[in-house]
């Protein structure tokens, strides 16, 4: 077992990890407890009663902060024909389709989420090997296998965020930067929180939402207590 720092054993001494938070306090305690120089990203994490080695269990989605994360994201499009010039328009920062899968298979990946056309995922499946161990192949299931580019381009570019459950059933979500204000990182806990609700399996049993905390990057964890969040 990795041994824990200096700086993360005295901000861990901050949080009574026998006590579960409201959201507002959470998100205060969490900055609080941030131990790194740079601008850390807070991040929830949501354990749930799921089993995701079945079909009808798994989780996978999208959603679009309000607050957005505090980063911009590199969106390559593939794409032919007239929905290259609206995913240019729509502000992607790469687009073309042949030339850029000979690119990502010598190596080169200077991008954050791909969208892709369906009439492009022919040419993109062949990549699978190396964008799936990733995270990032297209899938219509987060929006970003879509004819629509502009809207998939803008939300991305907005703030819109990926979740998918683990093999143990845990699902982890980044909500923004340390430097945001408290309000702004409840109100995108609150988001995913909703999110996570409304995306419950119907075969799931159980108590669903078994464990929610938050934490900055290399920070402690804090955790939250569910019926606190409105």
């Amino acid at each position: 077992m990795a041994k824990k720092g200096k700086k993360y054993l005295e901000a861990a001494k901050l949080v009574d990890r026998s006590q579960a938070y409201t959201i507002a306090e959470a998100v205060e305690l969490a900055k609080k407890t941030s131990t790194v120089k740079f601008d850390a990203t807070v991040e929830a994490a949501f354990r749930l009663g799921v089993d995701p080695k079945k079909a009808d269990q798994q989780i996978r989605g999208a959603v679009v902060l309000p607050n957005g994360t505090g980063k911009t994201q590199r969106v390559l499009v593939f794409a032919k024909g007239e929905k290259l010039k609206e995913a240019e328009a729509a502000g992607a920062d790469y687009v073309g389709d042949a030339e850029y899968i000979t690119k990502i298979q010598q190596g080169w990946f200077d991008f954050d989420v791909i969208v892709a056309t369906p009439d492009m995922m022919g040419e993109v499946g062949k990549l699978g090997r190396v964008l799936g161990p990733k995270g990032l192949m297209p899938n219509p299931k987060t929006g970003t296998v879509t004819f629509d580019v502009t809207k998939a381009v803008n939300e991305i570019k907005a703030g819109k965020v990926e979740y998918r459950v683990d093999k143990s059933g845990n699902i982890h979500v980044p909500i923004g930067k340390v430097s945001f204000e408290d309000q702004k990182l409840v109100e995108n806990f609150s988001t995913i929180f909703e999110t996570m609700m409304k995306v419950k399996p119907a075969a799931a049993k159980g108590t669903y939402m078994k464990n929610v905390t938050i934490s900055t990057t290399m920070g402690p964890g804090v955790k939250v207590d569910p019926s606190t969040v409105k």
